[in-house]
């Protein structure tokens, strides 16, 4: 018997679709638009956004040589291919914002674990053309309001990374700091002391992150404008009534991002996980070679927070049954009609009454339509709510 690799698994569970329908009503209502991208890249593509000292790229890429020679990857992330498609379509050289969100499969060679799969599915959302910091406070609005429609508990944290002003400055504090603790940080924090220091920060070891503990932070060294900015940020949180943690050690996975970066997270699938993370990534655009564009955005797992969503049973749509086999013309002919605006399930087999309200209340419907003898003379069902 075949069965699914490790780490992929077939998708039957009707929460996965109330997320997505949420997620895309919500993304909608603030004026997003949908966007695909391809599901295989250059390979290319992800080193250069990402970044080469990241562990996706290191360690998690399903990464292959096609058949016409070309270095090709699953895509194990959302925003680098959603940036592609903005400069390839030249939106970089238009002056208008534009703002997309989209849904689908992503891929990384990591150990299987619970929410924690080689094939899972993100919604994302991208932003581009607004450096307002009001345009941030309205991203992390949007992820609360996926959230709280979707009765999900959430810790919100946020950080600031500095720009290209205040950030070189900190590098140069933060390495002088790692170098004096070298040996007695991982080898992957070793290596990332000359590659990307700042992702030191993002090291999962707790032997590192007791060391992190002392090491000076970037809230501490902003600019005056960084500053200004995550002092606005906090206080549109507050105004939105958005409870929120600043952690200062908050650089998130990937290499693109500066100014503000956030994760909601939550204490439900075990161990505090996140469950949402973004931020500003205003160099990126310009980095894969289009014209410089701001851009932030931000992207939820989707089987992270499958088990969190609330599974209250909600009855819909309409079971209709036939006692005889004259009556399964009629039945379907009246389906059609009610289809129109609502779900309809016509069941071909023929039952009795019982048989048709049992099944009928086994699969979730609010009605039951049934058609016997006398039904069918009359043109007419007999009607039972569930």
């Amino acid at each position: 018997m075949i069965k699914a690799l490790r780490g992929m698994k077939d998708i039957e569970d009707p929460r996965f679709l109330k997320i997505f329908d949420t997620a895309r009503e919500i993304a909608e209502n603030y004026g997003y638009s949908y966007i695909e991208t391809p599901i295989l890249e250059e390979t290319s593509l992800f080193k250069r956004s990402v970044g080469e000292s990241s562990d996706i790229v290191n360690k998690e890429m399903y990464q292959f040589i096609d058949k016409g020679g070309n270095d090709v990857c699953l895509r194990p992330e959302g925003t680098a291919g959603v940036v592609r498609s903005f400069i390839e379509h030249k939106y970089d050289r238009q002056q208008t914002p534009k703002r997309f969100w989209y849904f689908g499969p992503m891929f990384r060679y990591e150990r299987p674990q619970k929410g924690r799969l080689r094939e899972f599915h993100q919604f994302g959302i991208e932003s581009f053309g607004e450096p307002s910091i009001y345009e941030d406070i309205n991203i992390i609005a949007l992820a609360a309001d996926i959230f709280d429609s979707l009765g999900i508990d959430y810790t919100l944290k946020i950080n600031s990374l500095g720009c290209s002003v205040c950030m070189p400055e900190y590098r140069n504090k933060l390495v002088e700091f790692l170098n004096s603790h070298k040996e007695e940080l991982c080898e992957d924090c070793q290596r990332r002391i000359t590659q990307n220091p700042i992702r030191t920060l993002d090291c999962k070891q707790q032997s590192c992150q007791e060391i992190l503990k002392d090491a000076p932070k970037i809230t501490d060294n902003l600019c005056e404008n960084c500053q200004k900015d995550f002092e606005t940020l906090k206080k549109g949180l507050e105004n939105l009534g958005i409870s929120y943690e600043v952690d200062k050690n908050l650089v998130r996975g990937l290499d693109y991002y500066t100014k503000t970066t956030f994760e909601f997270v939550s204490t439900e699938i075990g161990a505090q996980s996140a469950i949402c993370g973004g931020g500003r990534y205003d160099r990126l655009v310009e980095f894969l070679g289009g014209k410089s564009t701001p851009g932030v955005g931000f992207a939820i797992g989707v089987e992270r927070i499958l088990e969190l969503v609330k599974t209250d049973e909600i009855r819909d749509g309409i079971y209709m049954g036939a006692m005889l086999d004259e009556a399964l013309p009629f039945i379907q002919k009246e389906a059609k009609k009610l289809r129109h605006n609502q779900k309809v399930f016509v069941e071909t087999k023929t039952k009795s009454l019982k048989a048709h309200l049992k099944a009928a209340d086994k699969g979730g419907y609010k009605k039951a339509l049934i058609v016997g003898e006398e039904e069918l003379k009359e043109g007419k069902f007999f009607e039972k709510e569930l």
